[in-house]
């Protein structure tokens, strides 16, 4: 090598060994029910390496001793924030809204307010969808609300602030973004934010869907899409058994349409791909 040319470093504790990996999903198993196989390695390396640079931490050895001797358990959820991704976006999986306004809002709002459940909300996409979906049938605000949970606080955070680039609302009718959001000027030229009067519908809170649930519910609607995708069979079949109990009877489940239930033994009725229904009701 020349005089000239640059150094090249390799610090042996920046490698994720096989063991490192093996806590590290081991955790993400145990607390989540996020179920990373071997073949993720690359995946898990890259994302924590990021999170370890933010605290100061140069070895993966050192990052799962952190988190595994954190009895707050703050740093466990910020190894879910990092290791998952908060993929959303407003009417994802449009069908879903349009059965939503036009069977669930119409059938449950003729009893009264339409309580919904938006259990992976990400950044908020989902939920303020649901909301708008709701007002353009019900009309009013006090008609409906929707819970809106998540594991991540990073993405809740967002989802709270409700506001979005214009890249971000480009799906939606144009009226509705007259009608739901306001349109940024000056320093906030390009970005939407929803309108307080459609904010003030959601309660949004941080949730592990593999823990604990504090009392709530039930829900005419249940939105769980494109988490269970992380899972094995195992904890999907308790997660959807444990949602067919929040439902009001005649209550509707929806999931994602890459997220088959077949195989998963459950309470409730097939009504089309992705939606199913808890027997019951009027």
């Amino acid at each position: 090598m020349s005089s000239g040319s640059p150094a090249i470093f390799w610090d042996a504790r920046d490698e994720l060994t096989p063991r490192d990996f093996q806590r590290i999903t081991a955790l993400a198993k145990e607390k989540f029910g996020l179920d990373l196989r071997p073949g993720k390695e690359g995946l898990v390396a890259a994302r924590l390496r990021k999170k370890m640079r933010e605290l100061g931490i140069a070895s993966f050895r050192e990052y799962c001793e952190m988190v595994a001797g954190d009895a707050t358990g703050e740093s466990l959820l910020a190894l879910m924030d990092a290791l998952t991704t908060n993929h959303t976006a407003f009417l994802r999986e449009p069908a879903h809204f349009d059965f939503f306004r036009l069977r669930v809002a119409a059938e449950f709002g003729r009893r009264g307010r339409v309580n919904v459940w938006s259990a992976a909300c990400s950044t908020g996409e989902e939920p303020y969808t649901l909301c708008m979906a709701a007002l353009e049938e019900l009309g009013s605000p006090s008609r409906c609300s929707v819970l809106a949970s998540d594991i991540s606080g990073r993405a809740l955070e967002a989802a709270r602030l409700g506001v979005y680039e214009a890249s971000r609302v480009e799906a939606l009718p144009a009226e509705w973004l007259r009608r739901y959001f306001l349109r940024g000027e000056g320093a906030a030229a390009g970005k939407y934010k929803i309108r307080p009067e459609v904010a003030q519908m959601v309660e949004f809170r941080r949730l592990n869907l593999n823990g604990q649930w504090p009392p709530f519910g039930p829900f005419a609607a249940i939105f769980c899409r494109n988490v269970m995708i992380y899972f094995d069979r195992p904890t999907q079949a308790r997660l959807v058994n444990r949602l067919a109990e929040r439902l009001e009877p005649g209550g509707y489940l929806f999931v994602g349409h890459a997220e088959s239930l077949t195989g998963v033994e459950h309470p409730l009725q097939y009504v089309q791909p992705a939606v199913y229904r808890r027997g019951g009701g009027r």
